[in-house]
């Protein structure tokens, strides 16, 4: 609380909106308590009162009998240097830039024993008789699934005045989270600190969209394993980057085994899904791609719009090593030397109207023409 209020006076700041994640919320709760005069406002994510959960405070979220094996937890992931206890749940850390990113924090920030001893005092803490002292407006964020939303709607239930959000997902760690997931949060903190919830940006534009998915993933999972299947699995993401990058592909998401990009022009993402098809069977797997062609409303929450939906069941429509293209697609490439395959006419699930799908010639299709 010290370090805060020095750094508020430091820099003129009478007043300010405290946000605490997690374990900081304890210190923000305090420093709301205590000096009412310099919090304009209470945010508390993912907080808690008290972290052992015992018959007196069913609400923690860790078993008073097991606070000293998780202690020893948090001793032994900060001498190997892995993100185990205190750090992102599997389920959001499940990239390798995210543990070498958790593992380098941990090495510069503190010893082993500093982070134990600085973990003991948070599930140590208990702030419940200072709640009814808090008097600045305080908002309660968690996700529905976090550990910490019994706790977090305890917070909420004793503070007085404070307004309860619970938004879907179980991610605990904020700063994990996919872009379109932060702005969840920093809408309702905007909304709670301006009273007014800025409506999301969105452009409309003409883009070309491409799906793709590996065929028979399934089965060839089970045939190589779990560890086999996953190397093959990043080796194959990693072609589809590189070729992205290539044909200036904007990668949007991807799920599994599938991608969808997006492109300024139809030629280029027409070419670079043939690429995709014959360098993915170098990796001994076949791929699969749908293009279509339309208006796609993009804002911060991603990329929608009925475009869209149609690439999606275009490239469900796809054979295994096959590029299939609505007629719009067709229609907008002719003279660039791409040859199609009649495929006849198709009702795609959810889209009104009969669509004429293409098949692109990959035999003929320049490879190397930008």
């Amino acid at each position: 609380m010290d370090d805060l209020r020095s750094v508020m006076d430091a820099s003129g700041s009478e007043r300010a909106a405290l946000f605490g994640s997690s374990e900081a919320g304890l210190m923000a709760m305090l420093f709301a308590a205590t000096y009412p005069d310099r919090a304009s406002a209470l945010i508390l994510h993912a907080g808690f009162p008290r972290a052992l959960r015992d018959d007196e405070f069913p609400h923690g979220w860790l078993a008073a009998e097991k606070a000293d094996e998780w202690f020893a937890g948090i001793a032994q992931a900060w001498t190997e240097g892995r993100s185990g206890a205190g750090g992102p749940r599997p389920a959001a850390s499940d990239t390798e830039a995210v543990k070498e990113s958790f593992t380098r924090m941990m090495r510069l920030s503190a010893s082993p024993g500093a982070a134990t001893a600085l973990a003991r005092m948070a599930v140590m803490a208990d702030v419940r008789d200072i709640l009814p002292s808090i008097r600045c407006p305080t908002l309660v964020l968690v996700r529905e699934g976090d550990e910490n939303a019994p706790a977090s709607r305890y917070l909420a239930d004793h503070i007085r005045g404070a307004k309860y959000v619970e938004l879907p997902g179980d991610e605990h760690c904020f700063w994990v989270e996919s872009a379109a997931d932060q702005d969840v949060i920093l809408d309702e903190i905007e909304e709670f600190l301006t009273g007014v919830r800025r409506p999301p940006a969105a452009d409309r534009v003409l883009a070309t969209v491409l799906f793709t998915d590996l065929a028979r993933s399934t089965e060839r999972a089970s045939e190589l394993g779990d560890e086999r299947w996953t190397e093959l699995l990043e080796r194959h993401r990693a072609l589809v980057r590189r070729h992205l990058a290539r044909y200036n592909g904007r990668e949007i998401d991807n799920a599994g085994d599938g991608f969808f990009a997006l492109f300024d022009g139809p030629a280029r993402a027409i070419r670079c899904a043939g690429e995709l098809v014959r360098s993915t069977r170098e990796l001994q797997l076949e791929l699969r791609a749908g293009l279509h062609t339309g208006e796609c409303e993009v804002s911060s929450h991603g990329v929608t719009g009925i475009a869209v939906h149609a690439g999606a069941r275009v490239a469900a429509m796809a054979e295994p090593g096959e590029v299939l293209v609505t007629s719009t697609v067709r229609d907008l490439v002719v003279g660039s030397g791409i040859d199609f395959r009649d495929r006849g006419v198709a009702s795609l699930k959810g889209i009104p109207g009969e669509w004429r799908l293409f098949a692109v010639e990959l035999s003929q299709l320049p490879g190397d023409e930008l």
